[in-house]
């Protein structure tokens, strides 16, 4: 648990913070450390991983999706590293191409857009997020694919059943992922209905209480829908053929006689679903129980159920199906036992009972949080969890089984006593995350919590220089929050005079805040307050103004005036002189606007001629900066009585007038009788009366509650605390509101008694080696009951049999002297006063102090030493010799020197601690730098000292892999080549022979081959010339030990001209020294330990938003300023500003915004963010709308940063994000996305061009030798038409080659393409046919235009007209050359098929 009181305040506090303040006195122990949330100390602040998001436990996927996304994002200082662990062992994201990690995060996303299957990737995963202080794991994420399998093919005969029997459909769907929704449905689609006599069971099936003939009227199908991926599967269908001993009329059937008279045997209830008289159900904590009974007979049973022993949870019961079904939602263990389902008819009744056992999954009674410590404190982490059957508790550090892990750095101070961790006197580098694994037969539960060991000097976290105005006699608080680690002490100072501020008139509280109990004039002057600790001081300055109140001294008054006179009201004020004041007026409860008509002065508002809108509650308020003050009065319009007798006309309800004549009678010791009078209730009833009280003694003129009671009383007996001068009020409450506080009553004293209440937090601890302490926490005032109040401390050695030895003490802390070195004792306590002695305490078990151990460990030496490990071994000390509490065997090492000739390295001492009480131990000493020389010595430690070193010993490291290189710069130096730059590893861990880069080309999310370079040890640029300027390439550079490769330094080639905006030359240079480091897979990777440590990430600078209101002092805060600076934090903190009200100093969060909202566009998507100062777990809205059509689209609960994706590319779009619950919306911005890229390729060195030419060429060639053969053989192609004119062209050029014989020439030159023939032949023909001047297929024109008949034509063939044959003297077709032209317009030519017609069309 986390005290109240090391809480962060800010700003100015009044009442609320009062509330909180007072909680601060009830906690003085060391504890977690609360770090605020000031930018400036999140930004110094070193913290272990935290999941702040992963994918769901049991990860259902869509097969049809491109990509599958499984999330783990963590957060941490450092920022943390990632990697994935699949079915236990180390999934190793480089080797796969489809597989990338989001930068700066642990998300994978597995795309399928080139191929794949998702059931490849099927498996368990588990996130590990690490940094220098520790790792974090993520829940065990089970992926799987959707599955909607295909029914299996059957046959299904007709089911044959006797009328009035029962039936049984079964369904049988197939098992799918998630599993089907079952619904019945005949062939026409039709859903089968369902009633008290036909239902669905829980298992799909279909049944029949009893069955009617019009049952076989239709057939019955059943569907299986599978939600996933929107699929249906249906079933082939049941027909039913009803047996019947009586026929059956359409026209006889009605609902109360379904058999329509006919005489059917009737049947006593039995049970369909389940079978027997009991059975037995498992459900588990939380989830929803179906208790399921379905019977059988004639006429169909009816349902009830009942649980034995108890009643059922009526507000949990539900009952479906017709009564069939009993369903529980969110089951607890109260709903185990015997439930019973009865069937019956008016032939009988059957039963059967069901008992239900209710098991549980792991759930949380304690989850552990995240610990935050100071150097030398104390912490513990809890983790408490329930279930059925019990749950084991199992610990992990850092990923490890924490009963693996014996000797550790942290393990000296650390005990695990079960389920808590307890921690004692923790280091600097004790840090580490801590999982809680809790687990049973049906589920577990995973936690992280971190310890991080902080030590910060002081720091101030308020505004310096304060000025604060106060009203006179008002309890005021000066506020100077602050923060270090270890928590500073903090001191006030008044004028830079005095020893500190604490008692009588002020109350220094430990958060920072100081509290004068009634301020007075003589308060004001500048307070300064300094906080230290053992890592330094720091002071803040506030300067404090005592002010008169503003007050009301002659209110308005209430008003009662005829139509069409004038009202007064009055409102005299009197306030300090230096503060200004304004007077405002409102009528019932909203501003009034003066006009013309109304008038208003100083002191006085006066309506004339009233009316009865004027009618309603004028209130006047004044206000200054500090404070202000109001009054409220009524105005009713009545008309001449003489015109209108009911004057005394209703008047709406008002606050009831206060009591009066408060008496005190019955006085006993703890007791009083209180009587009042109540006043007019205002016709509202009074419903509640508020007894209030004050004392003289510690908080004069304070009235606090003591306790309220019914309308309808007016004498109730109160009861109080001993030694007490107490007087009353009483406070009248009706449905309007409150009424003014009544008179005082006369004081009333309680007579003193002995303390009940016993002093807390009682503890014994040495500050020296012959001392003990003995502190607590004083009793409040209200418990101490009497003058003069003291203590009764004992104490005595533990198991020693000595007598009590006692001090009776003022003070809240006393000192034991000259006791043995740390020797337990049994302490108790006791507070009394002048009346007797309270209860005694229970006893605690204190220790005297420690002092120097005696001993120191010997015979340490080394072995197995590897290039980051060694293990240590020792003799140890004989534990009396430690003269204190065995803390641990403190290993004390250094780096002496590197066996990398030239290098410089730190000779800084570290340590790490082995807690162990073996005979002989021994500990393992890891993160070693490999290739070096080291050196060591050991001491033992208890809480305060150690002992004298043990003998030095030296030792030297194998070599290992070498670091990263220090920096990866990329130059374009031309469009063709990439000029490479690197630095040295700044730890080569061995002598470097070389380096190799890794390089492929990446296509969108496809990688292609990789290739590969390797240099020599002495070179650190190298110029690359691109196989292709238009590709975007991966580079990989790692150097190269004789062990091995080491750390990878990862980035891709600079953008290329079409890509990037900004690349306008040859020479633009972009430099990547701030790339991320990522672990790519080399060609020949060496093993890989269970858990290698990933390399560390450079984070680069962000560009935020950091809001700071500017109020000024005199006028409400504006809206906030904003200012773009350049920090690593992702967000921003939210600022608390400080609102002046009437006597109080109250913290008001400033109204929630968005701001600074960016869009970097791509051509297909957008990163999107923004800041804004809401709580971390709020969801926000993207709007993004399509400007050239308007189209909307929305996603919903985001958190920035966000990726927009399937933007359309060249388009301009409108942007927007809001927050629906707490009404917040940014400014619209808008934006372009970048036009396609699109690879400029020369189309004469394509393929599939030089195929399309090829083949125009021979099919120009295949036409050429066609005409050819044609012509040599006379020419038997007809001389009209498209095809013969299109061939002659394509051989030549109509107008510059001479014709050939077969061209047709008219004298002046001109050839007919038409038909073959002259123009002046066309002339003389022009009446007729067409038909009839088109020569015979098989016949060729000469010179002078007459048709020719070809010789090995049949023109006689045929009654009178001219046959026509091919050449191989097949029939193609019969003319008549003297037919009318209606008859032959219709009737053309047709060509026999050919291979040269078959080029003809194809040409």
């Amino acid at each position: 648990m986390r005290p109240v009181g090391r809480r962060e305040m800010l700003g100015k506090v009044g009442h609320a913070a009062l509330t909180l303040l007072s909680l601060l006195l009830l906690w003085q122990e060391a504890a977690a450390i609360e770090v605020p949330l000031d930018p400036k100390i999140q930004q110094d602040l070193k913290q272990p991983p935290t999941i702040i998001k992963q994918s769901v436990k049991d990860y259902i996927v869509d097969p049809r999706d491109n990509t599958i996304i499984i999330e783990c994002e963590a957060k941490g200082n450092p920022m943390p590293i990632f990697l994935w662990r699949r079915n236990g062992r180390l999934f190793n994201i480089g080797k796969d191409p489809r597989v990338t990690m989001r930068k700066r995060s642990g998300t994978l996303e597995v795309g399928f857009h080139n191929g794949g299957r998702p059931e490849d990737y099927e498996g368990e995963y588990q996130c590990f997020a690490s940094n220098e202080l520790g790792m974090a794991l993520s829940n065990k994420i089970l992926l799987r694919v959707s599955k909607a399998p295909l029914w299996p093919k059957e046959v299904l005969a007709p089911v044959q059943v006797v009328e009035g029997s029962p039936l049984v459909l079964t369904c049988n769907p197939p098992p799918g992922l998630p599993p089907p929704l079952i619904f019945w449905m005949d062939s026409n689609m039709t859903p089968i209905h369902q009633d008290r006599r036909v239902s669905m069971g829980l298992n799909g099936d279909l049944y029949f209480s009893n069955v009617l003939v019009q049952d076989g009227q239709k057939d019955y199908s059943c569907n299986a829908r599978f939600n996933f991926t929107y699929t249906i599967q249906q079933k082939n269908p049941f027909n039913l053929k009803v047996q019947t001993t009586e026929p059956y009329n359409d026209t006889s059937y009605n609902a109360s006689d379904p058999f329509g008279g006919r005489k059917i045997a009737e049947t006593s209830p039995s049970f369909l679903t389940p079978e027997g008289s009991g059975s037995f159900k498992m459900v588990l904590r939380d989830e929803q129980l179906l208790l399921e009974c379905i019977a059988a007979g004639l006429p169909t049973p009816s349902i009830k159920w009942f649980k034995r022993g108890g009643d059922l949870p009526a507000q949990k019961v539900k009952f479906q199906n017709f009564n069939k079904t009993l369903k529980i939602l969110s089951v607890s263990e109260e709903d185990a036992g015997e439930y019973v389902c009865m069937a019956d008819n008016r032939l009988g009744s059957i039963r059967h009972s069901i008992n239900v056992q209710v098991k549980a999954a792991p759930y949380w009674l304690d989850k552990p949080t995240n610990l935050v410590l100071a150097p030398e404190e104390n912490g513990r982490l809890v983790c408490r969890a329930n279930g059925n059957p019990k749950p084991n508790i199992q610990w992990l550090m850092n990923g490890e089984p924490i009963n693996k892990i014996t000797e550790t750095p942290t393990s000296t101070n650390r005990e695990v006593l079960g389920d808590t961790i307890l921690f004692r006197g923790v280091q600097i580098g004790s840090s580490a995350v801590y999982q809680c694994n809790a687990s049973n037969q049906h589920g577990y539960l995973l936690a992280n919590a971190f310890v991080s060991v902080l030590d910060m000097a002081p720091r101030m976290l308020g505004p310096k220089n304060q000025l604060i105005k106060v009203v006179m006699n008002n309890r005021t608080f000066l506020n100077c929050p602050f923060f270090g680690s270890p928590l500073p002490e903090l001191r006030w100072f008044k004028n830079g005079q005095g020893s500190g501020l604490d008692g009588g008139q002020y109350r220094a509280y430990i958060n920072g805040t100081l509290e004068i109990k009634r301020a007075r004039k003589e308060d004001e002057g500048i307070y300064t307050c300094v906080a230290n600790n053992m890592l330094g001081n720091a002071e803040n300055q506030v300067q404090l103004e005592v002010k008169e109140p503003t007050r009301i001294i002659q209110a308005p008054t209430y008003q009662s005036v005829l139509r069409g006179s004038k009202a007064t009201f009055h409102c005299k004020v009197v306030s300090d002189p230096s503060l200004p004041i304004t007077v405002n007026w409102s009528k019932d409860g909203e501003r009034l606007d003066l006009g013309w008509r109304l008038k208003k002065d100083e002191e006085s508002l006066t309506i004339p001629s009233v009316s009865e809108n004027d009618e309603g509650i004028y209130t006047c308020t004044v206000k200054s900066e500090i404070d202000q003050d109001s009054a409220s009065a009524r105005l009713t319009v009545s008309e001449d009585t003489f015109h209108n007798p009911s004057v005394f006309s209703t008047l709406p309800p008002d606050r009831p007038d206060p009591p009066i004549d408060l008496d005190l009678s019955d006085p006993l010791a703890r007791s009083v009788r209180l009587t009042w009078i109540p006043g007019n209730d205002r016709r509202s009833p009074v419903t509640e009366f508020l007894v209030q009280f004050e004392e003289n003694h510690w908080e004069p003129g304070r009235w606090r509650n003591l306790s309220s009671y019914p309308g309808d009383l007016n004498s109730v007996i109160l009861q109080l605390a001993p030694n007490v001068n107490y007087q009353f009020r009483v406070i009248a409450i009706n449905s309007v509101g409150w009424s003014q506080p009544s008179q005082p009553s006369p004081r009333y004293k309680t007579t003193a008694a002995p303390p009940d209440a016993i002093p807390r937090d009682l503890r014994g601890w040495g500050s020296n080696k012959d001392n003990m302490e003995l502190t607590w926490e004083p009793l409040r005032d209200l418990e101490k009951n009497g003058p003069n109040l003291q203590y009764n401390v004992w104490w005595r050695r533990k198991d020693s049999g000595d007598d009590w030895t006692n001090v009776t003490t003022s003070e809240t802390k006393y000192v034991v002297h000259h006791t043995e070195t740390y020797v337990p004792y049994e302490i108790k306590i006791q507070a009394r006063n002048d009346l007797g002695s309270g209860p005694e305490s229970n006893i605690v078990i204190g220790y005297s102090g420690e002092d120097k151990p005696t001993d120191s460990p010997t015979e340490l030496r080394v072995s197995k030493v590897g290039s980051t490990r060694a293990n240590i071994h020792w003799k140890p000390v004989d534990l009396s010799s430690v003269q204190g509490e065995f803390k641990e065997y403190r290993l004390y090492y250094w780096r002496e020197s590197s066996l990398v000739p030239g290098l410089v390295v730190s000779k800084e001492k570290k340590t790490t601690g082995f807690y162990t009480t073996v005979p002989e131990p021994s500990g393992i000493l890891k993160d070693l730098v490999p290739y070096s020389k080291y050196k060591m010595f050991m001491v033992v430690a208890n809480s305060r000292f150690e002992s004298l070193p043990s003998n030095n010993v030296e030792f030297t490291t194998a070599e290992g892999v070498p670091d990263a290189p220090r920096f990866f710069r990329i130059n374009r130096r031309s469009l063709d080549t990439l000029y490479l730059e690197w630095g040295k590893p700044l730890e080569p861990n061995g002598i470097l022979i070389g380096y190799q880069l890794v390089y492929q080309r990446v296509n969108g999310s496809r990688l292609g081959p990789q290739q590969f370079e390797t240099f020599r040890p002495n070179m650190t640029d190298f110029i690359l010339r691109l196989p292709d300027r238009s590709a975007r390439y991966k580079f990989s550079l790692s150097a190269l030990t004789k062990v091995g490769m080491g750390e990878v330094y990862a980035e891709e080639s600079p953008l290329f001209t079409n890509e990037a905006e900004n690349f306008t030359d040859a020479t633009d240079v972009v430099e990547l020294t701030d790339a991320t480091l990522s672990s790519v897979s080399p060609p020949t990777p060496t093993p890989l330990p269970s858990l290698p440590p990933l390399p560390p990430t450079t984070i680069p600078p962000t560009t935020i938003s950091i809001t700071t209101p500017t109020p000024p002092p005199t006028t409400p805060p504006p809206p906030p300023t904003t200012t773009t600076t350049e920090a690593t934090t992702p967000s921003t903190v939210p600022v608390l500003v400080t609102t002046k009200r009437v006597d109080q100093n109250v913290l008001v969060t400033p109204r929630w915004e968005i701001w600074s909202l960016t869009v970097v566009a791509n051509s297909y998507y957008a990163d999107v963010n923004w800041s804004h100062n809401f709580p971390a777990d709020s969801k926000f809205t993207l709007e993004v709308t399509l400007d050239f059509n308007k189209t909307v689209a929305v996603e919903k609960e985001k958190q920035p940063p966000v990726n927009l994706k399937a933007l359309i590319a060249g388009e301009m779009y409108h942007l927007r994000v809001y927050s629906q619950e707490l009404n917040s919306v940014s400014k619209s911005v808008t934006f372009q996305t970048k036009a396609a890229h699109i690879d400029q390729v020369d189309i004469a060195t394509q393929g599939w061009f030089i195929g399309l030419m090829c083949a125009i060429a021979l099919i120009i060639l295949i036409l050429l030798i066609v005409c050819f053969i044609k012509r040599s053989r006379g020419g038997k192609y007809p001389s009209s038409g498209f095809l013969t004119g299109f061939t002659k062209y394509l051989v030549r050029d109509k107008k510059d080659l001479p014709l050939d014989p077969v061209d047709q020439k008219d004298q002046d030159g001109s050839f007919d393409y038409q038909n073959g023939s002259s123009v002046r032949d066309r002339n003389e023909n022009e009446n007729s046919s067409d038909e009839d001047n088109k020569p015979l297929q098989g016949s060729q024109t000469s010179l002078d235009g007459n048709v020719k008949e070809s010789d090995d034509s049949l023109v006689d063939y045929g009654e009178g007209g001219d046959g026509q044959f091919n050449e191989d003297g097949s029939f193609i077709g019969q003319y008549t050359v003297k037919k009318d032209k209606d008859e032959t317009e219709g009737n053309e030519s047709s060509e026999a098929t050919s291979p040269v017609n078959a080029i003809y069309s194809l040409a």
